[in-house]
Parts: structure tokens; C-alpha cells; sequence
């Protein structure tokens, strides 16, 4: 493996697909769900084209042994994104507001944790951590911040499960199909297949922000008031 041509390919799913292999997208997604550095990789891309190496597309789109097990995929994405985003719980439930109460860097912006927590309280706690895996960047950050709200490791594990699970097996399934059904004219139409398919991905969320939108004025034209949550309170 070129390990300098790796590097410049981080942000290039179909570069890491090719390049790491199906093990080596297992461990991006436990770092992009359980490590704090890892809110960079390109998850959805990354697990889609993962589908498409585990198809009969896999050659024409990555070349020549670049097939993957679709079962391997199946099994170790959802094993890994659960895991990660268990440990990013734990970590902020042991660490607390310490992880986050640092000033920016060149990797860490506070707005992410802003972002995560806005999240986990427009949406509750469940319902976040569900939504929060199609989301990149918020899926890495809210598992920490549901730790340091206190969210109770069990409820957060039994969501976790639903949500990497839905996550992980939707990209990797729509990945593959569409790689046994558009196989031979793929390549030529692989980004902007993917681009909707990222965004049919996020409507769900979409969805959730508008309807949350409308019931908040819906209480401020009733004369109530909006009810917002604060920082590090129990989820």
C-alpha cells in the first residue's frame, strides 16, 4: 500500500475504498463514529462505494481485485459503528465537558459540539442519536455529548444499535444494488448517482427540522414559548 498516496486520499472515498480494502473501511468507520479525529472521513460515500466494491460493478469502478465480501460488510459495519459510537459515549460520560471545553484548532471547532448538542435537544435523546448518523460531522460528535448529558448508557446503547444499524446496512445495500443493476454504464454515472443517493439519505432529517420549524411557531403564534434546553443537562 502507498501510505503517501493514502494520505492526500482521506477525503476521497472512492481513493480509500480502493486503497485500504474492506478491513480497513471497518476501522474508518469505528474512528469516524468513536474517535473525535475521525468526523473527517467521508462515511456515507465511504459505505456506499463499499457496496458498490461487493458488486459485480466492483472492476469496472475500482479495478481489478477490488472485490469485496458483501457479507464481511454487513456484519463488521454495523459491529464497528455501534462500538465507536459506544466508546464516544463512554468517553464523554467519563471526561465530561473537559473534552469539549478546549479553544479551536486546526481539526477541533467548537461548533461541531454546538451542532451535536442542538441535536440532541431539538430532537430528544433517541430520536438524535438515530438521526445523527446521517449526518456527517454530528454523527462523530453527539455520541460524546450524549455521554456528557448524562444520557444512560443502556438507552443510549439500545438507539445506537437502531441507528448504526439503519445506517450502515441502507448505505452498504443501496451501494450494492445499484452496482449489480447499473454495472456496465456505473462509472459514468457514479457521482451524481451518489449525490442523490446521499440526499434521499438525509431526508429524513430534512424532514425532522421542518416539522420542528413548524411546531415552534405554531407555539409562538399559540403565545407560548419555545422550550430549549441547556448545556450538559441529563438527556
Amino acid at each position: 500500500m502507498d501510505y503517501n498516496q493514502l494520505a492526500v486520499n482521506l477525503l476521497d472515498a472512492k481513493a480509500l475504498v480502493a486503497s485500504v480494502g474492506a478491513i480497513g473501511i471497518l476501522a474508518i468507520i469505528f474512528a469516524e463514529t468513536g474517535l473525535l479525529v475521525g468526523f473527517f472521513f467521508p462515511g456515507d460515500s465511504l459505505l456506499i462505494l463499499a457496496g458498490v466494491a461487493a458488486s459485480s460493478a466492483a472492476s469496472s469502478v475500482l479495478g481489478e481485485g477490488a472485490q469485496m465480501s458483501i457479507a464481511l460488510l454487513l456484519i463488521g459495519a454495523p459491529v464497528c459503528a455501534v462500538a465507536g459510537a459506544q466508546l464516544g459515549h463512554y468517553f464523554g460520560a467519563k471526561v465530561g465537558p473537559r473534552m469539549f471545553d478546549k479553544p479551536n484548532s486546526k481539526i477541533f471547532r467548537r461548533e461541531y459540539v454546538v451542532k451535536a448538542e442542538e441535536y440532541f435537544e431539538k430532537f430528544g435523546p433517541a430520536k438524535a442519536v438515530v438521526l445523527a448518523r446521517f449526518i456527517p460531522i454530528v454523527r462523530t460528535f453527539l455520541n460524546p455529548v450524549a455521554g456528557t448529558l448524562e444520557m444512560p448508557a443502556k438507552t443510549f446503547f439500545v438507539w445506537n444499535v437502531v441507528g448504526g444499524v439503519l445506517w450502515t446496512e441502507s448505505m452498504l445495500l443501496i451501494g450494492y444494488f445499484t452496482g449489480d443493476q447499473l454495472a456496465p454504464v456505473i462509472d459514468k454515472y457514479l457521482i451524481p448517482a451518489m449525490a442523490l443517493i446521499i440526499l434521499v439519505s438525509v431526508s429524513p432529517i430534512i424532514f425532522e427540522v421542518l416539522r420542528e420549524r413548524k411546531k415552534k411557531k405554531a407555539e409562538v403564534a399559540e403565545g407560548g414559548e419555545p422550550v430549549a434546553g441547556g448545556r450538559h443537562r441529563k438527556g
